[in-house]
């Protein structure tokens, strides 16, 4: 059964003044001797931290019940990976987006397929692909944020970090999501899905997943990205990656935001961070990372939405930490005139953000 608590003084002296309630899993408590319960810290910190941070998690899935639209992310989502699957050990066709933005015929054709599925299922949504755009009428309160192939580079080169991610908004914000990861190497891929729903916890091939408990930043181990263009974003993340590096066990950079994301969820790393995402990057990942148990916000340490152009997710305990150095190197971004307003939400779409 869960358990549900109050904040009071009694608590701790970190809580003071501060009233809230949670309902949390037996997990998250150990039991004296004589019986009585206490919080762990992992608790405490995941309390103070949803308080400072609030959820990017929809309120509920809609009038379409969350079994329902879990369902069909995750048909989505694996059928575009069988797509992938098909074409993981055959020779590419890699064209550009840009300098060195690949694209390649298996992206289309794994895009082409989900939205098959979403078609199938629900017709009157509205749709932003990666590589097909917005398809749909603005006036559905679902929006599909869809990576046919998140990773497009590494699946180029048979390294392995990449997925498929499925995300879908009720009104703006995350309400169920799917990210099928390829794991393994050249002929011996393999994949595991990762599954949401706002209030229904984070899944990994159907086992429930909790963000790590590590408190500190020095016993971290932390993941980032970094985009195309060599700017001043680029630039201020390759000192944060530096300054990282040397107060932690590691950065790591694997090249799949929703990979990334979902290694926070499974609590195998202790947070992630990157500039300028886009929606299809984000929607899934942020809503598997809170639904593990995990805290979402922009760089600056704001209230984070998936149309933002910053995202940090940690596993809770070391997210205000990371922002002592994450939030002012943003704030010096800002303060040099980079466009941190929202992007890429379609035109008339409602979202209550």
């Amino acid at each position: 059964m869960p358990i549900v608590i109050a904040a009071s003084a009694n608590l701790s002296p970190l809580f003071s003044g501060h009233k809230f309630s949670h309902t949390y899993p037996q997990s998250y408590w150990k039991f004296h001797q004589n019986g009585t319960q206490h919080c762990t810290n992992a608790l405490l910190s995941d309390i103070y931290s949803r308080d400072k941070f609030p959820s990017v998690g929809a309120r509920s899935t809609g009038p379409i019940v969350p079994t329902h639209l879990i369902e069909v992310v995750k048909t989505a989502a694996q059928t575009g990976a069988q797509v992938v699957m098909d074409a993981v050990n055959k020779p590419r066709n890699i064209t550009y987006k840009g300098l060195t933005d690949l694209v390649t015929e298996t992206d289309k054709m794994s895009e082409a397929a989900i939205l098959e599925v979403v078609k199938k299922n629900f017709e009157d949504h509205l749709i932003l692909g990666e590589e097909g755009g917005i398809i749909g009428e603005a006036a559905s309160d679902y929006l599909w944020c869809i990576d046919p192939l998140d990773g497009t580079t590494n699946f180029a080169h048979g390294y392995p970090s990449f997925a498929v991610s499925v995300g879908v908004l009720y009104r703006g914000n995350p309400a169920a999501a799917a990210v099928v990861e390829f794991v393994g190497g050249p002929m011996c891929w393999n994949t595991r899905i990762f599954s949401a729903t706002a209030g229904g916890g984070a899944f990994c091939n159907g086992q429930k997943i909790q963000v790590s408990a590590t408190d500190q930043v020095e016993q971290s181990l932390l993941v980032t990205g970094f985009g195309y263009d060599h700017d001043d974003a680029w630039a201020t993340n390759i000192e944060l990656f530096k300054e990282f590096t040397d107060v932690s066990r590691g950065v790591r950079r694997l090249g799949a935001a929703a990979v990334d994301m979902c290694h926070v969820a499974l609590g195998i790393v202790e947070a992630y961070w990157e500039y300028r995402l886009k929606p299809w990057d984000m929607a899934a990942g942020v809503l598997m990372v809170e639904e593990a148990g995990g805290t979402v916000s922009r760089m600056d340490g704001g209230k984070f939405c998936v149309f933002d152009r910053s995202v940090l997710v940690s596993n809770g305990m070391t997210h205000s930490k990371l922002l002592e150095r994450i939030g002012p190197a943003t704030e010096k971004l800002k303060s040099k005139g980079m466009d941190f307003s929202l992007w890429y939400k379609p035109e008339g779409y409602r979202a209550d953000i």
